[in-house]
């Protein structure tokens, strides 16, 4: 996401993120009314809705006209969909974390799960233990299943001597990579899943 348009989706969610503008935007979105009318109807001064008014006009959220003495305010829907094209799109949402780095938690839960440094692929890396949640089992499971080479079929015996290296309990960690389908097996020879 383009930083003006980041900025943009900022603005948008701190106006709308007021009680007092969100219903302003509600009662707009089905008539026009003055902010005489307003303050009426949502028990608040003239100028605090004047204030409101003024931080939904500058995301160009609502028009104005003038009627006589008075001014008409109306959401504008098409500004609104406008904003809903250009900034809601999964796409777009996703690329929200452009600068975040998405491995840093998998990372922790390998660093907490295992005694070395599991970046280091010179050293001996053992598991401490199988986590229980199964969020964090899936992390280790994905990272076992990496020593595995994609379409390399391996025999049950070296299966369980890979993983031996990793943790003594190698039958569960091998149940468990079938039972996250981070391997397939069929008559006792195994292979990773694409």
């Amino acid at each position: 996401m383009e930083k003006e348009q980041f900025q943009t989706l900022l603005r948008f969610f701190k106006a709308l993120a007021d009680e007092s503008r969100l219903k302003i935007v509600g009662i707009l979105a089905n008539q026009e009314c003055s902010v005489e009318e307003l303050a009426v109807l949502l028990q608040l001064k003239e100028p605090t809705v004047s204030h409101h008014l003024a931080k939904l006009k500058e995301l160009n959220l609502v028009t104005m006209r003038p009627e006589g003495n008075s001014r008409l305010y109306q959401l504008d829907s098409e500004a609104l969909q406008s904003i809903s094209k250009q900034i809601f799109t999964p796409e777009q949402i996703a690329s929200l974390i452009q600068d975040v780095d998405t491995e840093a938690w998998e990372n922790k839960v390998l660093k907490n799960y295992f005694d070395v440094d599991v970046s280091d692929n010179n050293s001996v890396q053992r598991l401490k233990e199988i986590p229980a949640s199964r969020k964090k089992r899936l992390v280790i499971l994905k990272w076992l299943a990496n020593r595995f080479e994609i379409g390399v079929q391996y025999p049950e015996r070296t299966v369980n001597d890979i993983l031996k290296h990793y943790h003594p309990d190698y039958a569960t960690l091998r149940r468990e990579l079938i039972g996250y389908q981070l391997m397939q097996r069929e008559n006792a020879v195994y292979w990773r899943s694409g």
